[in-house]
């Protein structure tokens, strides 16, 4: 029989519509629902949680005559409210020889959600998200008890998303946390959060949230199809969702951006897309996204116009830098001398003089040596994480330019490389991009600037065939829409920007209404 419980809790539970739960139900084995027997109900479960210490089976006199037993799991089960609400009212008092026992019990429990069970597995699944279960004798049901209790981590400023100007709070490890806040910045009814359980054995809570009448619900039936489709052990953070739902796995570009920000969350449901928030982790996942999507920050949106722009252009130069600049310097130095003036290319040829390394070897040592720096810096604690990746790079850096082991000017390029790349707002961009330059460089180094140009029109070409949940990956540029380019190569004033990006389809086109620009006719002299 326990062999049975543990196939079904492995099962994946698609949603089904009410007349496939009653055929379940006729067609299901007796020992999957709970027995009239009050000892043999009890006795499955003591098998189920078999070796478990943290799991409590209470026993007492319902209303004073009739068996009862409570079972809930230790640390993750509002003891003291159990006591209080269930226990004392549930043992002191005396039930009535006229009401039904089931009537009574629900009427005499002051807690919020009581839910009726009937089968094993459904009360297994209550007790491990810390909802105790009653049992009583000569009830073929129990009663799950909404008595949960997580410890859980407070509202903190977001570590990989900070910001000067701009809400300070960002989304935590509890799923009813993070809804709330987008409750509280979105009051409207239309705010819709479907929620569903994914993994055999963590069971975790996985919700969608959208905004009902913005929002394409092609959109949303083709995400809750790819969530319905995975089967898997457990998932213990969304990176586990994004890597089964994207649409290329293989590409090194991100299809669903993450984020740990409400603002940014809430803005994103704003524009018609959807937000995934998943139990266990900070990151929520917004789709569909764009490639732009990636070199936007959210405090775009939180100063003047003008200089979101000018930002936002330094972003794109920057990240042309960080990708090509090292194959630039290689394939010029390799097989292009002539595109260089007299005067640069003999401080470059003294200061290469010494070097035995040809320059793509040079550019690999040393980009490789810059990366693992980076990532020293970021796993070492964070008190000394930043002293070592700076204190190494100057170091590293000097003593190879004084062994005669890499030139002075190579340090300089992967140096202005490395700067460049902090400049994208998005990590995983980032190491996008620092994946990219790798084999451009060997591009570079053998083939020159016609291999560089070869890397750049894979790259485009990739990007053009990308998808993300179905949406193209480079509009509005590709296909172009002149409308939305308005927040992609520059930031528009909020009152221009009227309306939203069209993704899968045009719902509620308009989100606010046009001709709001400042203007002092309009508003009469105020002096």
């Amino acid at each position: 029989m326990i062999r049975n419980i543990n196939k079904l809790l492995r099962e994946p539970k698609p949603k089904k519509n009410n007349l496939q739960n009653e055929q379940e139900q006729q067609n299901s084995k007796p020992e999957d629902f709970l027995s009239d027997n009050f000892d043999k109900n009890i006795e499955t479960f003591r098998l189920v949680y078999d070796r478990c210490s943290d799991v409590v089976f209470r026993t007492f006199l319902l209303f004073g005559k009739t068996r009862a037993t409570i079972i809930y799991i230790e640390g993750i089960t509002n003891v003291e409210g159990m006591e209080e609400f269930v226990l004392s009212p549930l043992i002191k008092e005396t039930a009535s020889e006229t009401q039904p026992l089931n009537e009574l019990f629900e009427n005499k429990l002051p807690i919020s959600k009581v839910k009726r069970m009937h089968t094993v597995a459904e009360c297994i699944e209550s007790i491990s998200s810390g909802n105790p279960i009653l049992l009583y004798e000569g009830e073929s049901a129990g009663f799950s008890l909404g008595l949960a209790k997580w410890e859980k981590r407070g509202i903190e400023e977001p570590v990989a998303e900070v910001g000067i100007r701009g809400p300070r709070e960002g989304f935590n490890e509890s799923l009813e946390v993070s809804t709330s806040q987008l409750r509280r910045i979105i009051k409207s009814p239309a705010l819709k959060i479907q929620s569903m359980k994914i993994g055999s054995y963590t069971q975790t809570t996985v919700a969608i949230a959208y905004i009902d009448g913005l929002v394409d619900q092609t959109l949303i039936e083709e995400i809750t199809n790819r969530l319905k489709r995975i089967e898997i052990d457990g998932i213990l953070e969304s990176e586990y969702i994004e890597e089964m739902i994207e649409d290329n796995p293989y590409s090194p570009f991100p299809q669903i951006l993450s984020t740990e920000r409400p603002d940014t969350a809430c803005s994103s449901l704003l524009e018609g897309r959807a937000v995934i928030l998943v139990e266990g982790t900070p990151f929520s996942l917004i789709a569909p996204i764009s490639f732009f999507s990636l070199l936007q920050s959210h405090e775009d949106y939180y100063q003047r116009f003008m200089v979101s722009t000018l930002i936002r252009w330094l972003r794109y130069s920057f990240l042309s830098i960080s990708l090509l600049l090292p194959s630039f310097y290689v394939a010029i130095l390799t097989f292009h001398q002539e595109a260089i003036p007299t005067a640069l290319l003999l401080s470059v040829s003294a200061s290469r003089e010494a070097v035995p390394f040809p320059a793509v070897v040079e550019a690999l040592l040393m980009e490789i040596m810059f990366e693992a720096l980076r990532e020293a810096g970021v796993r070492l604690p964070k008190q000394i994480g930043s002293a070592v990746s700076i204190v190494g790079a100057l170091v590293i850096g000097q003593a190879a330019v004084q062994a005669g082991l890499v030139s002075a000017p190579m340090v300089i390029v992967v140096a202005i490389t490395g700067i460049s790349s902090f400049m994208i707002p998005r990590y995983i961009a980032g190491i996008a991009l620092r994946m990219l330059r790798f084999p451009i460089m060997l591009l570079a180094g053998t083939l020159g600037l016609l291999g560089i140009m070869m890397g750049i029109i894979a790259i485009v070409i990739h990007l053009c065939g990308l998808r993300s949940v179905g949406v193209p990956y480079l509009q509005p540029l590709a296909p172009l829409k002149g409308r939305e380019l308005k927040d992609v190569l520059w930031r528009s004033p909020v009152w221009k920007m009227d309306t939203r990006p069209r993704l899968t389809g045009e719902f509620n086109q308009y989100r606010q209404s046009p001709n709001q620009a400042p203007n002092s006719k309009k508003g009469g002299d105020t002096q």
